[in-house]
């Protein structure tokens, strides 16, 4: 595989870690933060791009910066405190793809589950009866998600990557 940026933007450091994971996967890589990702993407075969999820959606980070992607492949990563393969992540890939700029191929994605904020879990515990996220349905889920990303999802990523890079070579024949 030629070239690949990889960008994301983390809060908790979940973000962060699946990130540079990727750069450990892919040899010929370089990383960057968000706030500090290039404009132009002429020098890469493929552009990683990994988020956080607010409310369904990637953060306001990459939700503002994912237009300025253009013309590349693209693969999206995404941690969150939900089970992968749920509604609301699978949604969020979809919003994702959305606000990409024109010209994008999406190569693939990949979910992880990631320890969750503390002062979220905090907010959520102080909530009323009528709060979406109701505290007694998510405790258990919370606690679940203290333990990721971890070898497991670790595992995935890596054949994730492999599959990638075997679908890159027999495109590129």
């Amino acid at each position: 595989m030629n070239k690949c940026a990889i960008i994301y933007s983390s809060m908790t450091g979940n973000t962060k870690l699946i990130a540079e994971k990727i750069a450990e996967f892919i040899v010929d890589s370089d990383l960057f933060d968000v706030k500090e990702a290039p404009d132009n993407f002429s020098d890469y075969e493929l552009v990683a791009l990994g988020y956080w999820l607010k409310r369904g959606a990637p953060d306001p980070l990459m939700t503002k910066f994912l237009p300025t992607v253009k013309n590349s492949n693209v693969i999206l990563f995404q941690t969150h405190g939900t089970e992968v393969g749920n509604e609301h992540s699978t949604t969020a890939f979809a919003r994702a793809a959305y606000l990409l700029g024109e010209g994008c191929n999406i190569l693939g994605t990949f979910s992880c589950q990631g320890k969750i904020n503390p002062a979220l879990i905090e907010k959520r515990l102080k909530a009323g009866p009528n709060d979406p996220h109701n505290k007694f349905d998510s405790v258990e889920r919370w606690k679940n998600a203290a333990n990721h990303p971890n070898d497991e999802d670790f595992d995935r990523l890596k054949n994730f990557i492999d599959s990638l890079q075997k679908k890159l070579s027999i495109k590129n024949l």
